[in-house]
């Protein structure tokens, strides 16, 4: 699968990021998910959306272990 996109679905982006649909949803319900964007019927992760959303993670994990 080619995952190379300015925006993702939501099974693109947890393929992408190796994490699976249900940590994605849980991820959203505690708060810590990536923002996400309604477009049409479809709910997408944008590239920039996901950056910032692993950027955060990184963020957490580094405070956690100190």
């Amino acid at each position: 699968m080619d995952t190379n996109f300015e925006a993702y679905s939501i099974p693109e982006f947890c393929v992408a990021h190796r994490i699976s649909r249900a940590t994605f949803y849980n991820l959203i319900k505690a708060g810590v998910g990536p923002r996400t964007m309604h477009v049409g019927g479809r709910v997408l992760v944008s590239k920039e959306a996901g950056a910032e959303w692993r950027r955060a993670r990184e963020a957490a994990s580094t405070t956690e272990a100190a």
